[in-house]
């Protein structure tokens, strides 16, 4: 199902949806491995990708960009990153990529700042909503998903790897699959401890 968006200019009637509020009071991320097939279909991606870029970003500048990885280039690209880690003797770095094998599907949201007015750090935080966008839509559309980086995120060598442009980071690998088990609750934090009201 497509979610139609309004043309360029046209009037946004934003009314009060008290079920989203519902949904983000439940809103559980899944574990990566708990991720199996049926990923998303290429319909259903697209329409993931395009809502997830609905996204706040200072400028319109669209300071990020996605990569793909599903199938055999999936399998390939964790293999590039397992060489990577065997070459360093690190079999830490090689457990932690059942994370990536094991779901059907990975998108990288990649944080590509644009030089110009606009600071970097508002342009990284864009690239973010982006990921926190892509998530909710995955969980909205009924399949499970996970947000991470892991060490593969900041590695100069598999930077290389996914072909990271000078300046460009990974700002979250989205793990999306269906899941084989419903997440339990996590403990949250105290409002009150983080929440504070300035008065001068």
């Amino acid at each position: 199902m497509v979610s139609e968006s309004p043309a360029f200019g046209e009037p946004v009637a934003l009314q009060p949806q008290p079920q989203v509020l519902d949904f983000l009071a439940r809103r559980r991320s899944h574990s990566a491995l708990t991720l199996t097939a049926p990923g998303p279909s290429a319909s259903e991606l697209s329409e993931l990708l395009r809502l997830a870029a609905h996204a706040p970003d200072h400028g319109k500048l669209s300071p990020w960009r996605f990569v793909i990885f599903e199938g055999e280039s999936k399998a390939r690209f964790a293999q590039a990153l397992e060489n990577i880690a065997r070459g360093r003797g690190d079999e830490r770095l090689v457990a932690k990529l059942a994370k990536l094998r094991t779901p059907p599907l990975t998108v990288a949201v990649v944080s590509s700042p644009k030089p110009g007015a606009i600071p970097e750090w508002e342009q990284r935080l864009s690239a973010a909503a982006v990921c926190q966008n892509l998530l909710i839509a995955v969980l909205a559309m009924g399949y499970g998903g996970n947000w991470i980086t892991d060490w593969y995120a900041y590695d100069g060598e598999a930077a290389a790897v996914i072909g990271l442009a000078p300046g460009e980071q990974v700002a979250g690998f989205l793990m999306i699959g269906t899941s084989s088990e419903s997440p339990r609750e996590r403990e949250r934090p105290d409002m009150a401890a983080i929440t504070t009201r300035w008065d001068g």
